[in-house]
C-alpha cells in the first residue's frame, strides 16, 4: 500500500471519527426530556448524564494525549474506538440513571482516547501548508455530526427511543475500530522512550474532579470546600510539572509559547460560552414551547449546519489569511448569537432561534478551524499528542465550566427538581441570565484571540507570534 493511499484511508476514517463522537453527543441532548421522564430525573441530576461524560473526557484526554505520544497514537485510537463501542452498548441497557451515568463514564474515558488523537493523526499526515484545510475537514465534519445529532437523534427517539442512539453509537464504533485495525498500518510515536508522569496524571485528576465538582456545588459549603481544594491541587499540579523531567503538560510551552497559550485560552472560554445552548434549547424547545424531540432537532440543527458549512473555508483561509483576526471576528459574531438568545421568552417565535442559531454557528465555524490550526502548528511534532489532547481538553473543560454554570443557575432558581409547568417561569429567568452570561464570556475570549498577536505560518510550519 503507497503511502498517499495511506493517508487518504488515515483521513478518511479520523474525518468519519469526528463525526460520530459529537454525532452521539447532541443526539443524546436531543433527548434528555425523554430520558428524564422515564426515569423521573431532576434539573440538576438530569444534567449529569452530559457532565459524567464530559469531566472524565476532560480528566483524561491530556493523559491519553501524552500516552499516545509515547506508545502511539493509532494504537490509543483503535482502543478508544472499541471502548467506545462497549460503553455506548451498555448506556443503552442501563435500568435506572444512575448505571446510566456511570457508563456515561466509562464512554467518557473511551471518549477521551478517541479526542487525544484525531486531532493529532489528522495533523501527523498534513504537511504545514494544508494543515489549517486538513483540520478544517476534520472540524467540518465534528460539526456535521453535531448537526445531524439533533435532527437524526430527534427522529430515533420519537420512533425507536433514546437507547437506539446508544446503539447506533456502539455499532458504529465498533465498525470504525475494525476498519481502523485492518487498513492503518501506519504508527506515530514521536516521544517513544520517554516515560509517563503519573504523579502528575493523580494531580491533574483531581483537580478537574475537585473543581468541577465543587463548581456545580458552589451554594453550599461543601461545594467551595473542593472547589478551594481543586485550586490547591492546580497549583501544585503546576509546581510538579516545572520539576519533573517527562511532564504529563509541558508547562513551558504556556510560558515561552504566546499563540499556544492564548489560543489555548480562547478555545477555553469560547466553549464555555457555546457547549450548553444545545442543550438549554432543546430543554426549551420541549418544555416551553411543547416539540416532540424529531420537530426539536429540527430546529436545532441550524447552528451545526453552519458549521459544517463554513468550517472548511474558515480553515482554508487561516492558511493564507491572519488567524488570530479570522478567530476573534468569528468570536464577535458567536457573542451576537448568543445575546439575540437571551431576549426569548415563552412567546418567542421559531424563526427567532433559527436566525440567532445562524449567526451563532457562522461565528463558531470562523473561530475553531484557524484556532486549532494555530495551537497544532506551534509546536513540534513529538508533542502533536499533547498539543492535540490540550484542543481538546480545552474544548471539554469549557464544555465542562459551561454545564457548571448552568447548574449553578438552575440550583439557585429551579432546585433539584424537575422542570414542570409551575418551573417554567424560573426556567425562563435562568434562560436569560445563562444567555447573558455566554455574551459577556464571549467578549472576554475575544480579548484573548487578539492577545496571541500576529501569527505566520512559515515554511516549516511553525508559527510565529512576535
Amino acid at each position: 500500500m503507497s503511502e498517499e493511499i495511506d493517508k487518504k484511508i488515515v483521513l478518511l476514517i479520523a474525518v468519519l471519527t469526528s463525526f460520530i463522537v459529537p454525532f452521539m453527543v447532541s443526539s443524546i441532548n436531543i433527548a434528555l426530556p425523554t430520558i428524564g421522564k422515564e426515569f423521573q430525573m431532576g434539573a440538576i441530576l438530569l444534567s449529569w448524564i452530559a457532565t459524567a461524560y464530559i469531566m472524565t473526557s476532560a480528566m483524561l484526554t491530556i493523559p491519553f494525549g501524552r500516552l499516545a505520544d509515547i506508545h502511539g497514537r493509532r494504537k490509543i485510537f483503535i482502543l478508544g474506538l472499541f471502548g467506545y463501542a462497549v460503553s455506548s452498548l451498555l448506556c443503552g441497557l442501563s435500568l435506572n440513571p444512575y448505571f446510566l451515568i456511570a457508563f456515561r463514564v466509562l464512554q467518557g474515558i473511551a471518549g477521551s482516547m478517541i479526542f487525544a488523537t484525531n486531532i493529532a493523526i489528522l495533523t501527523s499526515i498534513s504537511p504545514p501548508q494544508e494543515r489549517g484545510k486538513v483540520l478544517g475537514l476534520g472540524v467540518s465534519s465534528t460539526y456535521a455530526g453535531l448537526s445531524a445529532g439533533p435532527f437524526l437523534g430527534g427522529y430515533i427517539t420519537y420512533y425507536l427511543g433514546w437507547r437506539a442512539i446508544f446503539f447506533i453509537g456502539a455499532f458504529l464504533s465498533l465498525f470504525l475500530a475494525l476498519l481502523s485495525s485492518k487498513r492503518v498500518k501506519v504508527e506515530w510515536a514521536e516521544a517513544k522512550g520517554e516515560s509517563f508522569d503519573v504523579p502528575g496524571f493523580l494531580l491533574y485528576s483531581g483537580l478537574i474532579v475537585f473543581t468541577m465538582y465543587g463548581f456545580s456545588h458552589i451554594t453550599e459549603n461543601e461545594g467551595k470546600v473542593f472547589l478551594f481544594l481543586g485550586m490547591l491541587l492546580l497549583g501544585v499540579f503546576l509546581w510538579w510539572e516545572t520539576k519533573v523531567k517527562d511532564p504529563l503538560l509541558n508547562v513551558s510551552l504556556f510560558r515561552s509559547n504566546r499563540v499556544f497559550t492564548f489560543s489555548s485560552l480562547a478555545a477555553l472560554i469560547h466553549y464555555s460560552a457555546t457547549f450548553a445552548v444545545t442543550f438549554l434549547l432543546s430543554l426549551y424547545l420541549q418544555y416551553m414551547k411543547g416539540l416532540n424531540p424529531r420537530v426539536a432537532g429540527s430546529v436545532l440543527i441550524f447552528q451545526p449546519l453552519m458549521m459544517s458549512l463554513l468550517s472548511p473555508f474558515a480553515g482554508k483561509l487561516s492558511d493564507k489569511k491572519e488567524p488570530r483576526i479570522i478567530a476573534s471576528l468569528g468570536m464577535g459574531v458567536t457573542a451576537c448569537g448568543l445575546f439575540l438568545l437571551s431576549f426569548i421568552d415563552g412567546e418567542t417565535q421559531i424563526k427567532y432561534i433559527i436566525g440567532s442559531l445562524i449567526v451563532l454557528g457562522i461565528g463558531f465555524a470562523f473561530f475553531s478551524s484557524p484556532n486549532t490550526s494555530a495551537i497544532m502548528g506551534s509546536v513540534e511534532r513529538k508533542l502533536y499528542g499533547v498539543a492535540s489532547g490540550m484542543v481538546a481538553t480545552m474544548r471539554l473543560i469549557g464544555q465542562m465550566f459551561s454545564m457548571g454554570i448552568v447548574m449553578l443557575v438552575f440550583s439557585l432558581h429551579i432546585g433539584r427538581v424537575q422542570i414542570t409547568p409551575d418551573k417554567y417561569p424560573y426556567f425562563l429567568i435562568s434562560l436569560k441570565q445563562l444567555f447573558l452570561i455566554f455574551t459577556v464570556l464571549c467578549l472576554l475570549a475575544i480579548l484573548a484571540s487578539l492577545a496571541r498577536g500576529n501569527l505566520r505560518l512559515a515554511q516549516e510550519g511553525d508559527w510565529d507570534g512576535s
